[in-house]
C-alpha cells in the first residue's frame, strides 16, 4: 500500500505499524534523500493515516516538530531494537526509550456510521501525539517478544534498499520488501545484464 503527499510516498509492505515507521528513515530507500523525510508540510501526518494510525479525514492540526522529534526517536530506537534482534545482540538502551514510550494508553477508537450508514472507526477523542507513539511502541513491544514473529524478520535484497519486513510468505523466500518495488527493481536488472551480455 503506498500513501503520498506532494512528491512524497510512503510504502506500507513491512508487514507491521513498528516497521513501516522504520521505513521512513532517509536511508531506508531514498538513496541521496536530504533531510527528515517525516519534518515535510504534512509528511507526518500523511504517514500516520497510511499505516492506519488515524482513520482518513481526521483533522492532524497539532502536527508539528515536536510530534516529528517524538517518531523520529522512536523510529531510531525501534530500528536498532530489530537489527539487535537480526544480528543476535542483546538489546541496548533503546529499549527503555521504546518502555517508556509502550507505557502510555494508545487512541480510543470507537464505531460510527458514515453518510452511508455504513459502520467505520473513529477516534474517541482529537489525535494526541503521545498515544500514537504508543500505539507504535506497543507494537514494536509485541514483535520482539514474540519469538515467531522475531524468527521472520528480514532485511530486504534488494539493492539501495535497507528496509526490514515481516516474512509471512509460504516457505519463508521472500527476499523483497516489495516484490512490485524492490523484486522489480531486481528483474529489471537482471534483464539489462543479460541484454548487455548478448550485446
Amino acid at each position: 500500500m503506498v500513501a503520498g503527499t506532494g512528491s512524497y510516498d510512503w510504502r506500507f509492505d513491512s508487514g507491521r505499524v513498528c516497521l513501516d515507521l522504520v521505513a521512513t528513515a532517509p536511508q531506508a530507500d531514498r538513496a541521496g534523500t536530504c533531510g527528515e523525510p517525516l519534518a515535510g508540510p504534512g509528511r507526518l501526518a500523511c504517514w500516520l493515516v497510511g499505516a492506519g494510525l488515524v482513520p482518513a479525514g481526521t483533522r492532524l492540526g497539532a502536527v508539528d516538530a515536536v510530534w516529528v522529534a517524538g517518531f523520529v526517536e522512536l523510529r531510531q530506537s525501534i530500528a536498532q531494537l530489530v537489527a539487535a534482534a537480526l544480528e543476535g545482540r542483546a538489546a541496548g538502551p533503546e529499549l527503555e526509550t521504546l518502555n517508556d514510550l509502550a507505557e502510555g494508553p494508545p487512541p480510543g477508537i470507537r464505531a460510527v456510521r458514515d453518510e452511508n450508514g455504513t459502520l467505520v472507526r473513529a477516534l474517541s477523542t482529537a489525535p494526541a501525539r503521545d498515544a500514537l507513539l504508543a500505539a507504535v511502541a506497543r507494537d514494536a513491544v509485541d514483535l520482539l517478544t514474540d519469538p515467531v514473529a522475531r524468527s521472520r524478520l528480514r532485511r530486504c535484497e534488494g539493492d539501495s534498499c535497507a528496509r526490514v519486513y515481516l516474512d509471512t510468505s509460504r516457505g519463508r523466500r521472500r527476499r523483497w520488501c516489495s516484490s512490485e518495488v524492490c523484486g522489480n527493481r531486481e528483474r529489471v536488472a537482471r534483464h539489462r545484464r543479460r541484454a548487455a551480455a548478448h550485446s
